[in-house]
């Protein structure tokens, strides 16, 4: 059994930040679940290309408002509190936050904890020991 807090893992490794976005992973590859979760925070006013290659991405929003973009169509959908959205196909998108955003998200590959977006937008699947 794994049991965690959020609280003691923003005081963390768990914690990772970037542009526009920081994450506490709350699990990982190496808690053996087969998938990785995580809280993430999208400040207000960020403009988040993305495109993740390597993994599947759900995404359910907890609070805050924004728009996430198809890039592939075109396609603008409201992101609001009770919101999923899944990035079934490694969807390149754009994820626009109209206020501070939390969201959870589960990712397909698991991540390994301290990833950031590559220039692609996409986490790589092995990342360097830190």
């Amino acid at each position: 059994m794994i049991v965690r807090t959020l609280k003691k893992a923003m005081n963390s490794p768990r914690k990772v930040s970037s542009d526009g976005w920081e994450s506490i992973r709350l699990l990982l590859k190496d808690d053996g679940m087969g998938f990785s979760f995580h809280i993430t925070t999208i400040f207000e006013g960020a403009h988040l290309n993305m495109h993740y290659q390597n993994h599947l991405e759900s995404v359910f929003c907890l609070s805050g408002k924004g728009e996430i973009v198809d890039q592939a169509s075109g396609k603008t959908h409201k992101i609001e509190p009770g919101v999923l959205y899944a990035l079934d196909k490694n969807d390149k998108h754009t994820l626009i936050a109209k206020s501070e955003m939390i969201m959870a998200c589960v990712f397909n590959p698991p991540l390994n904890g301290r990833e950031v977006h590559n220039k692609e937008g996409a986490y790589e699947l092995e990342t360097p020991p830190v």
